[in-house]
C-alpha cells in the first residue's frame, strides 16, 4: 500500500511540472480569435428583389412579390408602335366584341396573362405569376404578381382584385377558356370573390383566328408575334417548361432560374396589346378594311357571312380572289361565292362560278356539277343537261345519291313531255 502511494505522488508531481511549463509557455500569448460564423443563405425573395427591382407587398392575407416593367412610348415591338396604343379609338372593340364594349378608352383596358403550375387546369393547378398590362401616357406598363410559395396565393389574389378595380375591359388570349376560369377557381378555393363579373371580357384569340387562320398554319400568340409583328424572341422559355422551372424554384430557391418566366409573361402581354391594335380594325370597317392579303379578306368575309351580312361578305370574297389566293383556298372561296350569289338571287353569277369550278380539277368539282344538275333540273327543266352534269359528276365520284339522280333524270329526259332536249 505504501509503494502504491509513492507511485501516485510521483505521478502527481510530473503532472504539476507539465502544467507549470505550459502556463509559462502560453502566459504571454493571446489565444487566436474564434472562426467567424458562416453566413446563412439569404431568403430567395431577396434575390428576386435584387434581380427585378420589385417589392414585397403586404396585404391582409400575408405577403407576396410584385414588379413592374415600363415599355416607353418611343419604343417599338417589332412593327408595332408602343406609343400609338394610347391613340386607339374608344369604339375600337365594339364590333369584335359583338357590341359588349361600345365605348371604353384604352386606359380602361386591362391585358391579362397567367403562368401556371400546369396546363390541364383543375383545382390542383394555380397561377403562380399573373401579369396585367395597361396603357398609360408614359407607355405600356406590365404589373406582375408573383407568389414565392403556395402560402402567398391569397395575398396575390387580393392584390390582383384591387389592381383590376379601375378597369372596365379585360383583354386576354384564350383567357375566356383558360385564364379566367382558372383564376375564378383559385379565388373560390381561397373563399374570395373573383373580380371578373363586372369586367367585359374580350378574348382576342377568336378574332385572330378568324383573321389569320386561312393565312397562317398556327394562330398561337408567339407565332403571330413573329409572323405579324416580325418579333423573334431570343432565349425565350417555352411555355411547356414553365411549370417545371417554377417547381425547381420552389425546391432550390434559386431565383435566377425563374427570371425568364417573368420576361416571357411580360412579352406575351405586350404582344397581346399590340395585336389588339391590329385585329379589331379588320372587323370595325370590314368592307373597306385596309387588308393586304387575300387570306385575311376571306377570313373576315366568312365572319360577315356568319353575321348575316351577305352582300358585304360577297364583296370581300371577291376582293380576296382578286388579291390572290393559294389554289386550295381559292377553290373554297369560289365555292363560297357561288353559294352566296345563289342566296342573293344572282342566278347568272352563281351559274358562272359553278361552271368555273366544274371545269377544272379541284375538291369542289363534284359538288359544283351536282349543283349545276339541280339548277338545270329544277329551274330550267332541262333534264338532258341535268343528266349530262350528273354523269360528269359520276365520272369523278360514284355515290348512291348521284345514281338515284341519274335514274330519275334518265326517265324524265326520255319522256315525250320533256320540255327541251338541250
Amino acid at each position: 500500500m505504501n509503494q502504491f502511494q509513492e507511485q501516485l505522488d510521483i505521478l502527481r508531481q510530473r503532472i504539476a511540472r507539465v502544467t507549470e511549463r505550459c502556463n509559462q509557455k502560453y502566459s504571454s500569448t493571446e489565444l487566436p480569435p474564434p472562426p467567424p460564423e458562416p453566413e446563412l443563405p439569404r431568403p430567395a425573395h431577396v434575390y428576386i428583389e435584387e434581380w427585378l427591382g420589385g417589392e414585397e407587398v403586404d396585404t391582409v392575407h400575408g405577403r407576396h412579390f410584385e414588379t413592374e416593367k415600363l415599355y416607353e412610348r418611343h419604343r417599338r415591338h417589332g412593327s408595332a408602335d408602343v406609343g400609338s396604343l394610347a391613340d386607339l379609338p374608344h369604339d375600337l372593340l365594339d364590333i369584335i366584341s359583338g357590341g359588349a364594349v361600345c365605348s371604353a378608352s384604352p386606359e380602361e383596358w386591362a391585358f391579362l396573362d397567367t403562368e401556371t403550375t400546369g396546363l390541364a387546369g383543375g383545382t390542383g393547378t394555380c397561377a403562380f405569376l399573373v401579369g396585367v398590362g395597361r396603357i398609360t401616357p408614359e407607355g405600356f406598363r406590365v404589373r406582375q404578381f408573383f407568389m414565392r410559395d403556395y402560402g402567398e396565393e391569397a395575398s396575390l389574389l387580393d392584390a390582383l382584385s384591387r389592381h383590376l378595380a379601375p378597369f372596365r375591359v379585360l383583354i386576354s388570349y384564350n383567357g375566356r377558356a383558360y385564364d379566367q376560369p382558372l383564376l375564378e377557381t383559385r379565388y373560390r378555393l381561397n373563399r374570395a370573390r373573383p373580380p371578373f363579373a363586372r369586367l367585359e371580357h374580350l378574348d382576342l384569340l377568336y378574332g385572330a383566328r378568324r383573321l389569320w387562320k386561312l393565312r397562317f398554319e398556327s394562330c398561337r400568340l408567339v407565332d403571330l408575334e413573329n409572323q405579324v409583328l416580325g418579333v423573334g424572341r431570343q432565349g425565350d422559355l417555352p411555355g411547356a417548361l414553365i411549370p417545371y422551372v417554377y417547381f425547381e424554384y420552389l425546391r432550390t430557391r434559386q431565383a435566377a432560374r425563374i427570371l425568364p418566366v417573368f420576361q416571357h409573361n411580360a412579352t406575351d402581354i405586350l404582344t397581346l396589346a399590340c395585336l389588339t391594335g391590329i385585329v379589331p380594325h379588320a372587323f370595325k370597317d370590314s368592307p373597306g378594311a385596309r387588308l393586304r392579303h387575300g387570306a385575311e379578306m376571306a377570313g373576315i368575309a366568312r365572319w360577315l357571312r356568319e353575321a348575316g351580312e351577305m352582300a358585304q361578305a360577297l364583296k370581300l370574297f371577291r376582293r380576296a380572289i382578286d388579291a390572290g389566293l393559294a389554289d386550295e383556298l381559292l377553290f373554297r372561296t369560289l365555292w363560297d361565292v357561288a353559294l352566296l350569289e345563289r342566296k342573293l338571287s344572282n342566278a347568272g353569277a352563281a351559274l358562272a362560278t359553278l361552271s368555273d369550278l366544274a371545269g377544272s380539277k379541284n375538291p369542289f368539282r363534284v359538288r359544283a356539277l351536282e349543283e349545276l344538275a339541280k339548277h338545270y333540273e329544277h329551274r330550267e327543266k332541262n333534264y338532258v343537261m341535268a343528266l349530262e352534269m350528273t354523269r360528269a359528276a359520276l365520272e369523278h365520284e360514284d355515290s348512291p345519291d348521284l345514281r338515284k339522280r341519274e335514274v330519275r333524270l334518265l326517265k324524265r329526259a326520255s319522256s315525250p313531255r320533256s320540255r327541251r332536249l338541250l
